[in-house]
């Protein structure tokens, strides 16, 4: 879950999603559909509400509305279907979610394609219709993602001579040369029991080629390119991050109070990063008497390569709508289509720095948007050109654990336990070798594997 998200959901919402899950006694019209959306906060709720009001209006047919948090979906859909009471429609569903109901062969995996090709297939990413399919099925509709990114200081960079950190290498060479003089060379999690410090590692991981498993759903953690990994990021953490268990909020405040030259976040921060948030302004001293200061000096890597990787690469996450097996399908169909067209730009602006479009053709919209909380202000008015258009064509290098090898399961069970990251604050306060970490991790992960009902 990208990290600004994960608010609390509310009493109300939460008993909507269980009022959903225990199922209602009437019967449903033929013109009225139910959909959960994981956008579950109030605000994009609301935005959610107006676009089905007018799709109702135009087309006659009905939507439910019903907000469900990512963290209860699981128990959630597994109630409904045991009541027979599943949703017609599902969106904002990641990756691994998808996989999930794949698995549990809940999905109509027919429809997908016929919306895409509706739209017109080559106006979609073709990296996320990859993560999306499955056998050559296409299992979901890819409406949006975000990306995990490497934040660098472009002023520390260009005074000290450095290239843009977008490979292992330079990235280890600006972090021993910045990490000086009261400033990190990067700031970088590593607590043991935060997502966030899995996320992180996944996409310094990928640029390597490291993949929590192989084509035939063998754990490989102990690859050569794992281990090199988990040396490489233990090596940052060690040696030019800050001290301690640095996670999600220390990271950022870090960053932003200007005593780090790097660090890796997902792109939710974007609006942070250029004040347009309150309750987490950057802190620099010339962020004082200028706000968006540390944003201008900010550079963006998207893609990261290292040494035994064949190709630069991300983690991201790309949501998506799904249709359920024993969906209205004619209106269920219409409905996503409509979302992913006459709705789409609302639905993207609801947060367009966490949102870039997985549809061609609405580039120059998306950093129209208006992105922030206390204040609104489009990402075109606060990053160059340059950064926006390296972000707006991110998904196309997005990566995943487990999600091509048909291992969404694994790759949910694994974010509930958190084997990787406990390995890696190992390596980084040197009680594990990264050989010794690799090794645990990878045990560990075929202990839930083994666990997973098939």
């Amino acid at each position: 879950m990208p990290q600004k998200v994960t608010a609390v959901l509310s009493a109300a919402l939460l008993a909507a999603t269980c009022l959903v899950a225990c199922g209602d006694d009437g019967e449903r019209a033929a013109d009225e559909i139910t959909v959960w959306t994981e956008e579950n906060l109030e605000d994009r709720m609301a935005v959610q509400q107006k676009i089905i009001d007018e799709f109702t209006q135009k087309t006659g047919i009905k939507v439910k509305l019903v907000g469900v948090a990512e963290d209860q979906f699981s128990q959630v859909v597994t109630s409904a279907a045991a009541a027979g009471d599943l949703p017609d429609v599902i969106g904002a569903l990641p990756l691994a979610s998808v996989r999930e109901l794949e698995s549990n062969e809940l999905l109509d995996t027919e429809t997908p394609a016929k919306i895409v090709d509706q739209l017109g297939r080559d106006t979609f990413s073709a990296r996320a219709l990859e993560l999306d399919s499955s056998g050559g099925r296409l299992l979901a509709v890819p409406s949006d993602g975000w990306a995990q990114l490497i934040l660098y200081r472009k002023d520390l960079f260009e005074k000290a001579g450095l290239r843009p950190p977008d490979t292992y290498e330079a990235l280890r060479a600006a972090a021993a040369e910045l990490n000086t003089g009261g400033v990190a060379g990067i700031t970088l999690a590593i607590a043991p029991k935060d997502s966030f410090t899995a996320q992180s590692f996944e996409h310094v991981a990928l640029a390597n080629g490291c993949q929590l498993v192989d084509g035939s759903g063998k754990v490989a953690l102990d690859s050569p390119q794992c281990v090199r990994a988990f040396e490489f990021y233990g090596d940052l953490a060690r040696n030019h991050s800050v001290k301690g268990m640095q996670d999600v909020d220390s990271t950022r405040a870090t960053y932003f109070s200007g005593k780090a030259a790097m660090m890796i976040w997902s792109s939710f921060i974007l609006d942070e990063l250029a004040g347009l948030r309150k309750d987490a302004l950057p802190s620099c001293p010339q962020c004082r008497e200028d706000p968006e200061w540390l944003a201008a000096n900010t550079g963006v890597v998207t893609a990261l390569k290292g040494p035994d990787g064949s190709a630069p690469a991300q983690f991201g996450e790309v949501v998506s709508w799904v249709v359920m097996r024993d969906a209205a399908t004619d209106p269920a169909a219409k409905f996503v289509a409509y979302m992913m067209n006459e709705g789409y730009e609302r639905w993207i602006g609801m947060a367009p720095e966490g949102k870039f479009p997985t549809r061609e053709g609405f580039a120059d919209k998306w950093q129209a948007l208006p992105a922030g909380v206390d204040t609104k202000k489009p990402l075109a008015d606060v990053y160059p050109a340059e950064v926006l258009e390296a972000l707006r064509t991110s998904p196309g290098t997005f990566a995943r654990w487990g999600i091509p090898q048909g291992q969404g399961k694994l790759v949910g069970a694994t974010m509930g336990e958190l084997p990787v990251p406990k390995a890696l604050a190992g390596v980084a306060d040197g009680s594990l070798t990264p050989q010794a970490a690799a090794a645990q991790a990878r045990t560990e992960v075929e202990t839930i594997k083994r666990g997973i009902r098939e």
